[in-house]
This record gives structure tokens, sequence and C-alpha cells, in this order.
């Protein structure tokens, strides 16, 4: 095969392949792999290379397991953000990267990970206590607020006062725009970003980031001035790690990869979380299969033992393969001439690990439209067919946090509440920025507190 041929693909315009991955990603992406296959070719965004869209799990293996030197993510790559910087993680590449994963990769795993543990089911129970019995709400905006506020905690370190309402209100703005699909628009076409005052899409955006970053500096500068070697935040443990050089992170560093956590670990915890209580809801035998587990641990059981339970580790992994938030992994650009499966190529062309088409592959997940936890009890699958967290050196730091959030947050609602879904249509996902929500929020209706024991099916009439 020609060196210079890439994977077949739409032959319509650029603008045209833009729009429908703009507007109706999923059912584009499903048609293109039912006509060309596991891997072809797109052409989207301003200025950017072909994109070869890729669900073979031998190929994704070949991407993840290559030497970074031949293939990376990073800016190269066209990993941009102008919320995150150039110092982010997902923006680095070669040994700054490597160093950046080194320091930051500690304070999310192992028993440090587990000792934020109180403290994701104190913020839980604070949130889930204003539900109304009775009430009818969207289940996304509560997840938010959980997820939102475990990482201004365990993450930044801040407890209530100014400084926490005030980043709370911010981040709550820049991270929820009002027109989801204009943030994503401005992402793909940077000639667009014209700061034409504060009335102004871009230039709203620049005057919100410039005082989310006076509220993050304060911080850094603040711990700098008042050292306290007993803090156990997240923000802490980077500023005291070292790398081979003995060097801590800079200001700058530390500031772009506490944009990363917060951006990379909130809208996708709650996101991910609400279709959890989706489809635990959706399909009564997984609800009642799900309580059994956890009224076994008894009442306020340890988060580690939560953390291992195996059908609940089956649901949360069921949910993140039938919508994950992000569908693809991140791009990786190729550095020298590459072969994968019968292709070869050149360097510059991008390489998209298709997180959404692998996991939805009929081979590997029957009837993958379908919510069925047991799958992950009944087989092992391997990181290429299975990649909610992307893989290779770019998988998601954040990942066993995110788990172990998620775990503990569902484990707390359900043995809170009894909650029914306030309607039985189906729930689609919607895109949201980069990401993808379920449409609505998820509609619940809360019925009554849950007894522990108590008949799985049998709602409560006591009162809040």
């Amino acid at each position: 095969m020609s060196a210079l041929k890439l994977p077949n693909g739409p032959q319509t315009h650029p603008w045209v392949q833009t729009y429908q991955w703009l507007t109706n990603p999923l059912e584009y992406l499903e048609d293109c792999a039912k006509r060309y296959g596991d891997i072809f070719t797109l052409h989207l965004g301003e200025n950017v290379p072909p994109q070869v869209f890729i669900s073979n799990p031998q190929a994704i293996q070949q991407i993840f397991t290559t030497d970074p030197k031949q293939l990376d993510s990073g800016e190269p790559a066209g990993i941009r953000s102008p919320l995150l910087g150039r110092q982010s993680l997902l923006a680095l590449e070669g040994k700054p990267h490597q160093r950046q994963r080194k320091l930051l990769t500690p304070p999310l795993h192992g028993e440090r990970m587990l000792a934020y543990g109180e403290l994701i089911r104190d913020i839980t129970e604070q949130v889930i206590n204003r539900w109304q019995v009775g009430e009818t709400f969207a289940v996304l905006p509560s997840m938010q607020a959980i997820s939102f506020q475990v990482i201004l905690k365990a993450v930044f370190g801040l407890e209530d006062g100014p400084r926490y309402e005030k980043l709370n209100e911010l981040l709550i703005v820049i991270l929820n725009p009002k027109i989801p699909i204009l943030r994503t628009i401005l992402l793909l076409f940077p000639s667009i970003r014209q700061d034409l005052g504060a009335w102004s899409p871009w230039g709203k955006f620049l005057r919100l980031r410039q005082q989310i970053d006076q509220l993050i500096y304060a911080q850094i500068q603040e711990r700098k001035a008042q050292p306290d070697p007993s803090r156990t935040d997240i923000l802490s443990l980077m500023m005291a790690a070292r790398d081979e050089a003995g060097e801590p992170m800079t200001d700058l560093e530390l500031r772009d990869e506490l944009m990363t956590l917060l951006v990379a670990g909130h809208e996708t915890t709650a996101t991910s979380l609400s279709w959890a209580l989706y489809w635990i809801h959706h399909v009564p035998q997984v609800r009642e299969k799900l309580l059994q587990e956890l009224d076994k641990l008894g009442e306020q059981p340890d988060p580690n033992a939560i953390f291992r339970l195996p059908y609940l580790n089956a649901v949360c992994s069921e949910t993140l393969r039938l919508y994950p938030v992000a569908i693809s992994a991140l791009n990786r650009v190729v550095k020298s001439p590459l072969q994968i499966g019968e292709y070869n190529f050149e360097p510059g062309t991008l390489l998209n690990p298709s997180i959404y088409l692998t996991h939805h592959r009929e081979d590997l997940y029957p009837e993958s439209k379908q919510f069925k936890p047991e799958r992950f009890l009944e087989r092992q699958f391997s990181p290429y067919e299975y990649l909610p967290f992307g893989g290779g050196n770019r998988r998601c730091i954040g990942m066993a946090f995110a788990l172990f959030e998620m775990k503990l947050v569902l484990a707390t609602v359900l043995s809170h509440w009894e909650m029914e879904l306030a309607d039985s249509k189906p729930v689609k996902p919607v895109r949201k920025g980069l990401l993808f929500s379920p449409v609505g929020g998820v509609q619940m209706v809360v019925k009554g507190r849950r007894q522990q024991n108590q008949p799985i099916l049998q709602t409560s009439s006591s009162s809040v």
C-alpha cells in the first residue's frame, strides 16, 4: 500500500464533516464505522491534518505501546487548551511530560487517595440531604456540586470561605457555558477567538480565566508563606514534590496542573455518576443486586471495602463503557514513518483511538447498547478493548481517584434514598462542549429515606 494513502473515509467537504461531528457525533462515527470499517479518516476543524479514527484493538495496542519518540500526544498533536495552559500534563510531550507525570501520580493513588474517603462521603451526604421527598429534580447538578467540592477541598485544599465561594462561582460559569456548542467551535477554530470586549464570547472567557488565575495564584502564594507539613490536600503534595534534579514545580506548572485536575475531574465524574444513577434505576435488577451487595457491608462501611465491591465495580465499568464521557483518547501525532496494521503513516498524521466505537464493537460487547454489568464479571477486557481513561503513556492519572469517588458517591446515595426515574423514556447523550452528558441531567423523584436491609423494592414514607 502506498505510504501516502490514508484509510478511506467520507469524501464530503471538511466543513460538512466538521458540522456532522459537532452536531451528531456518535451517530456520525457509527455510520462511518459501518461504511469504512474500524480504521477510517475524517477531516475536522481548521488547519488540522486529517485524523485517522481507530477502533481496532490490535491497532490501539500498537498505538499505546509505540515509543513516544515515534508517536506521542501533547501540543504537537493538537492538544491545546486556552483554559488548561501549555504546562498542562495534556499539552506536554517527551521528558517534560514524563517529569510532570512522575510528580503528579503519587498523590492520586494508594493510601493517599484512600485518605479522602471520609471527605467524599461527608460532601455527598451534605449535598443529598438537601433533597426533598416527592421532589422531581435533575441529578446532574447535585453530582456536579459533589465533584466540585471534592476537587476544591481534596485537590486545592480550600476551606469554606470567600476564596472558596468566589472560585466556585467563577469555575461554574467557565465550565458550564450557556451555549456549549459555541465553546466547542471556539476550541476547534482558533481564528475566530477575538476579544471584542467583555460581552463577546472570547472576551468573557478571557476575563473569567484571569479572575480564576488570580485566586489560584493567591492560594499558591499563601501556601508558600504559611507552609504546613501536616496538610494532605493534593496541592500541598504537589508543592512538596521534587523531580530527579531536586527541583519543585513552578507556580505556572502548579496552576496549569491544578486546572487540568479540576477540568478533567469535575464534569467527567459528575456526568458518569448521573449516567450510573440513570442505568441503576432504569434496570431494576441492577439496583436490586447492588443494594444487596452494599447491605452486606453494614452501616458506615470502610471506604476501602466499598472500593473493592465486585458488582459495584462492574456497574461503574459498564456505565463508562456504554457512554464514555470522552468519546476518544488523546490524539497521537506520527513523528517518524509508522506502520499500523496494513497502513503506513507519514509524520504529521493524527491517530485517534476511538473509545466510543471500541466500546460498541459487537464482537467484544454483544448487544452493546444494552446495560449489562455482568459483562465485567464474566470476562476480563484488555486495556485495548476497554479504555474509558485512554491508555499508554497518556492514560488518565486520575483514574483510580475518579473510580474511588464514583463508587463512594453511588454507595452513599443508594444507601440513603429510595428514588425512581421521573420518566420512562430512554435518556440519550448530548454534546456538552467536548464531553457528552445525559439530556435533561437525568430527572428523578425522591421516594423516601432508605432503611438498611429493608425490602429492596419497598419505598419508605419517612420524611427528610
